[in-house]
């Protein structure tokens, strides 16, 4: 068994759990099946079937729409099942572990459909390898997030770890990014059909090592973590209590209505970022890695200082500085084009559309590291209310907000796609170009849009009331129960 490392002459029930930094970088890798394999993978899946297969965008939309569906139900099942789970691996590894090879299968068939599938093959090859996807993520990540939780405990440690966790996602980003444009979509750009199926089974194969090495770095150290005593009753006849009780909190159905929210905007833009970088600013696709690359140094920034940030600031002002950069990002380009101001090509885009990214992917990292910090925070929040620990169900929420991104938000594209009549040929030639009337359609629904939508999620996040003085008297009192016990 694994030691927990604890400061010197405090008890156990009051100490503030310290995990080593190799058990810190290990754990980190678990943040590729996320940042790596959801995000920046699953970001060509809808230029791809979209402006490469030709699959009607209300279509591409509606696919990954089911997807979320079954995520409403797959999410929080997950999420309690790790919450009641005791095995000689802790409560949360085992589940990890089977869910990584299927993981693995999964991406790479979304990747490659058979070829020769009308409208309504596309659509339920889509459907059926999404769901796969998001399922067999969800029972990786779910209660990896809320082992994250469990392994640190204190205001500042947790953050710590999420940074850890940022740093390790953004460079499984990198990768990603870098495999896709450098390699696969060197010749021919994002038009090039042949290039998506050896594509999607090289970053199965990186998720692979990484979950592996996660898993295996932290096998100790989880199967040292207290684990519950098991809850009575079946788990389909306990989830319905449980969530009850989860939204009972006034500061998880905060977190998760405005993540729910803000993810929906990420998602609507993120959707169509190569659409609008191809098709508007008419940017080569090979150069479309180096406004990822600006973005991912955005997030860098973003990550390293949102510590420092929380150290003079609550955690709520960490996350609205971030929505207000993010915000930024999809107004100031788009409104001075719209507006008919500014509208560079080419290779004279290229260095906007970077700094416009790198904007962004600071105000990411504030939100990436700060967030889930403030979900760990409403848990123990939940403890002192309830008497019992629910990390694996908050966080099922939060990664049920985060996947909105790509099922509400891309559904959300595909709608506004059909609804300014997109042509789903552009995209089936070298040379591309649309009518100045549809640039500025797709332009509104790529910035400002998302835009108005953030703006929802900001409105939501300021009623949140856990402080650091908060925090600290929920964890005091906490301890002191712990060590009467």
């Amino acid at each position: 068994m694994a030691t927990i490392e604890l400061p010197g002459g405090l008890a156990p029930a009051a100490a503030v759990l310290r995990p080593s930094i190799p058990v810190k970088l290990a754990y980190s890798l678990g943040q590729a099946a996320q940042n790596g394999g959801f995000d920046a993978a699953i970001a060509f899946i809808f230029f791809y079937y979209s402006a490469v297969l030709g699959l009607s965008g209300m279509l591409v939309g509606a696919a990954l729409a089911v997807s979320l569906a079954f995520d409403a139900v797959v999410d929080p099942v997950v999420g309690s099942w790790s919450d009641n789970m005791k095995s000689r691996l802790g409560r949360r590894l085992p589940l990890m572990i089977v869910a990584i090879p299927f993981i693995v299968v999964s991406i790479g068939l979304l990747f490659s459909p058979p070829q020769g599938l009308g409208q309504t093959g596309l659509f339920a090859w889509l459907a059926v390898m999404s769901v796969m996807v998001r399922s067999f993520i969800s029972l990786f990540n779910v209660p990896y997030i809320a082992l994250g939780a469990e392994m640190t405990s204190g205001y500042a440690e947790r953050t710590s770890l999420v940074v850890y966790r940022a740093f390790a996602g953004i460079c499984s980003g990198v990768a990603v990014t870098a495999i896709g444009f450098s390699v696969f979509f060197a010749n021919g750009g994002l038009q090039r059909a042949d290039g998506y199926p050896g594509f999607g089974w090289s970053v199965a194969a990186l998720l692979l090592v990484c979950m592996t090495l996660c898993c295996l770095g932290i096998r100790r150290y989880a199967a040292a973590l207290p684990q519950p005593e098991q809850a009575d009753g079946s788990m389909l006849r306990r989830l319905p209590a449980e969530l009850k009780e989860i939204f009972a909190n006034r500061s998880f159905r905060l977190l998760f209505s405005s993540a729910v929210v803000l993810f929906v905007a990420i998602g609507v833009n993120m959707s169509l970022n190569n659409h609008a970088f191809v098709f508007v600013w008419q940017i080569k696709s090979e150069n479309i890695q180096f406004i990822g690359y600006a973005y991912l140094i955005g997030i860098l920034l973003g990550v390293g200082g949102a510590p420092w940030l929380q150290k003079v600031m609550e955690k709520k002002n960490v996350v609205i500085i971030g929505f207000l950069l993010l915000i930024a990002n999809w107004v100031v380009l788009q409104g001075a084009m719209l507006a008919g101001f500014y509208h560079p090509l080419g290779d004279a885009a290229l260095a906007p559309m970077q700094f416009n990214s790198f904007i962004a992917g600071i105000g990411t990292g504030f939100v990436q590291v700060a967030y889930p910090s403030m979900m760990a925070d409403a848990a123990d929040e939940h403890e002192y209310l309830y008497g019992r620990r629910r990390e694996g169900l908050y966080f099922a929420g939060l990664g049920f907000a985060g996947k909105a991104a790509t099922g509400l938000g891309v559904m959300v594209a595909g709608a506004a796609l059909d609804l300014i009549h997109f042509p789903s040929s552009v995209g089936h030639g070298a040379q591309a170009a649309l009518p100045a009337v549809m640039q500025s359609r797709l332009v509104s629904i790529w910035g400002p849009v998302p835009a108005v939508i953030a703006v929802a999620a900001l409105l939501i996040l300021a009623a949140y009331r856990i402080t650091r003085a908060r925090h600290d008297e929920l964890t005091g009192e906490l301890a002191r129960r712990r060590i009467a016990s």
